[in-house]
């Protein structure tokens, strides 16, 4: 018997026990749900080379990585699929990030001012390429390594690939062991179903320890292993166009009589909850033909199925199959947990172009990130890494404009454009010093096994090993800048009601008494970016074209490297905010600030969707990077009827312009209910930013993020 729906069901139950677990036992987490789960207590600790107890450098992180391996438990549920289960976060566990024989105390005092997110030692952010992995497996991985062994032979390569090699070995043994130990249950099993499944099990993965994948299931196993693995040295976690990656081996299993489509769905579920990996589904190959297929269609069935934390990204474009898209916004509606979102083919696509891309490289640069943009195997990015406050660079100018004497927004757009500068330019900085010296702190022996160019030229992809650098550098705050000239230019320098000197009084207050609430007020209703043709909007696009001109004057053609703009705050807003006294938009101190290329929160309500996907869409950078569009809706608007009125928002925001778009759509009173008691509802899913995750993993001060969204919409 098959009971695939049974067997779902305890996984989807197991899941929630486990998120249940990691939050008793580990308290709540910020970020991805990710799909890990709680290791045995003191089974593995981290080897330190370094004084301050962290470890560093190739070899180092071959050792840990191995040493870990070699002993990370074994995961296998007979009700599952496939086998494996990611616990132990390496770069997590280190007590420092950043070699410190490598100091960067010449950025220090700039990324502090400024409150830059300088990227410098944090985990990769860019795609492996899975194609690659599927079509040679383990083996053939390790002959690649060999083949290049022998023609760049100093023996600095030479370590280079012995340690990759190890590393395969390493990943190969851990499979090994799930084999034996599914084939050691199965002998003791009186179930004949379970002894029967925990057999397939076994040798599904018996026959990928070396050999490529040939069936649909060998092919997900493999992509398991190859992401548990990834996440286990350093949180990888990018996906790759999945249904292009599955598809030959749906229909050549089909064709032969293997599968059916209910076994197919079965499989898909186990391979979602896995781990919310960023997969794309639809969009165009690299010549412009649509990728959708009848695996597409399954892959949402079996999200709809498992119905978790997912991250499934539908990539809209000119020719792509309507009944994906529709099909897609109705499981968005149907099940409200924040998937899947939308990717914009036409803006991306045209502004990677801008960057002397050919248009067939640009439509191989998919969504697999939070915001992220990249060629799987090809290019180093730091996507979502880097992050310039200009709320803080704002509020740098203002004080300085204010002590300068005779103050305006004229000098105050001199004085927050110089700073603007120097804040971009640091962050640039940091990512050059990263670059630099990456491999002596973090080198990328798992991303360099799926990587075009480590192997060819004997070097680490983060020093040189990949075929493009295009490194992002994203804006945050824009609105929160925006909106704050705009005030004082309407209520100064126009209507003259209030003063420079009321307004400094009143931020360094942070608008405390009668007067105070009364001058907030006024600042916060003048005219706000995200209204069409209003004083803000014109600021944020002024500061928009400055930001842009200023990261693209960072690239370094002679370098191969290419700097591109973004605007996306992740869920950092909360941090930046603490930086940041009150601002003249009416902010008060030390709250969030706004959401990546997002209006303020009070501005958007489902009435004014369209002028919210009209304001982001003209906000875009442009050089094929996204600036997010964070959608709220409520459910009462977000029913089934109302499905073909939301596929048009959505394509109208990327005939516009827009990038990328996240949705939520989230019962308020529940989502109240549930800040006051998590454990209420252990299945809540919401879309925090780029990513989902479960309510109760996250700590109050993000719950409250979310809640704030609701109740100001």
């Amino acid at each position: 018997m098959k009971n695939y729906d049974e067997r779902i069901a305890r996984l989807r139950a197991r899941k929630l026990e486990q998120t249940q677990e990691k939050i008793e036992v580990e308290g709540t987490l910020d970020e991805d749900d990710y799909g890990r789960i709680v290791p045995p207590k003191g089974l593995w600790h981290i080897h330190p080379n370094n004084p301050d107890g962290s470890f560093y450098g190739y070899d180092a992180w071959a050792e840990n990585f191995c040493s870990l391996m070699n002993i990370h438990p074994v995961y296998i549920d007979p009700d599952d699929a496939f086998a494996g289960r990611w616990m132990y976060f390496m770069s997590k566990m280190r007590p420092n990030k950043w070699n410190p024989d490598y100091p960067y105390d010449h950025l220090k005092a700039n990324i502090n001012k400024y409150d830059i997110i300088c990227g410098i030692g944090d985990d990769a952010h860019f795609a492996p390429d899975y194609e690659m992995g599927l079509r040679l497996g383990w083996g053939g991985l390790i002959s690649r390594i060999q083949h290049w062994k022998k023609i760049n032979n100093t023996p600095e390569q030479q370590h280079f690939y012995n340690l990759h090699i190890q590393a395969i070995q390493a990943i190969q043994g851990w499979i090994s062991r799930h084999v034996e130990e599914a084939r050691n249950r199965a002998k003791i099993c009186d179930d004949l179903d379970i002894r029967t499944r925990l057999t397939e099990l076994a040798d599904v993965n018996e026959r990928i320890i070396n050999n490529p994948p040939e069936t649909l299931r060998e092919a997900c196993q493999w992509i398991i292993w190859y992401h548990l693995a990834s996440r286990t040295y350093n949180r990888d976690g990018a996906g790759g166009q999945i249904d292009s990656l599955l598809r030959p081996f749906y229909e050549k299993d089909k064709a032969a009589g293997i599968i059916d489509d209910e076994t197919t769905i079965y499989y898909l579920a186990c391979f979602l909850i896995n781990d919310p990996v960023y997969w794309q589904l639809g969009g165009p190959d690299k010549f412009g033909n649509d990728q959708t297929s009848q695996i597409s269609f399954l892959i949402l069935e079996a999200a709809d199925r498992i119905n978790t934390s997912l991250n499934i990204t539908v990539r809209v474009h000119e020719g792509l199959d309507p009944k994906l898209l529709h099909k897609s916004v109705e499981y968005l509606v149907k099940n409200k947990n924040g998937w899947p979102r939308f990717s914009g083919d036409k803006a991306l696509v045209e502004g990677f172009m801008r960057n002397g891309f050919s248009a067939e490289l640009a439509r191989q640069r998919i969504a697999v990130g939070c915001n992220w943009m990249s060629l799987p195997g090809l290019e180093y990015t730091m996507n979502d890494l880097v992050k310039v406050n200009m709320a803080r660079v704002f509020e740098v100018a203002y004080y300085e404009t204010i002590a300068t004497g005779n103050p305006s927004t004229k000098r105050l757009w001199e004085h927050f454009a110089r700073h603007l500068k120097i804040a971009v330019h640091t962050a640039a900085e940091g990512i050059r010093h990263h670059l630099k010296y990456q491999k002596y702190n973090e080198p990328e022996l798992l991303l360099n096994l799926l990587s075009h160019g480590p192997f060819e030229k004997g070097t680490d992809v983060s020093s040189g090993g990949a075929e493009y650098y295009n490194l992002a550098i994203d804006g945050a705050g824009l609105a929160i800048a925006a909106d704050s000239f705009s005030a004082l230019e309407q209520r100064i320098e126009h209507e003259k009601r209030l003063t420079w000197e009321q307004i400094t009084e009143a931020l360094q207050n942070d608008f405390t008494g009668t007067e105070g609430e009364k001058i907030r007020q006024l600042l916060r209703n003048s005219e706000r970016y995200g209204s069409e043709n209003s004083i803000g909007e014109q600021w944020a696009l002024r500061i928009r074209d400055e930001f842009v001109t200023l990261v693209r004057q960072e690239s370094e053609p002679k370098l191969d490297r290419c700097f591109i703009p973004g605007f996306f705050s992740w869920a950092n807003t909360i941090g930046f905010g603490r930086s940041v006294g009150a601002t003249p938009d009416g902010r008060h101190a030390g709250t969030p600030i706004s959401h990546g290329a997002n209006p303020s929160p009070g501005f958007v309500t489902d009435g004014a969707s369209l002028s919210l996907a009209t304001a982001i869409a003209r906000i875009q950078p442009g050089y094929g990077n996204t600036a997010p569009m964070q959608w709220e809706l409520d459910p009462t608007f977000a029913q089934e009827e109302n499905v073909a009125l939301i596929e048009s928002i959505i394509k109208t925001h990327f005939e516009m312009g827009g990038t990328l778009i996240n949705v939520n759509i989230m019962d308020k009173q529940k989502v109240l209910e549930a800040h006051k008691d998590p454990s209420k509802y252990p299945d809540l899913v919401v879309r925090v930013t780029g990513f989902t995750a479960y309510f109760a993993m996250l700590s109050p001060e993000f719950r409250q993020l979310v809640v704030d969204r609701i109740l100001e919409n």
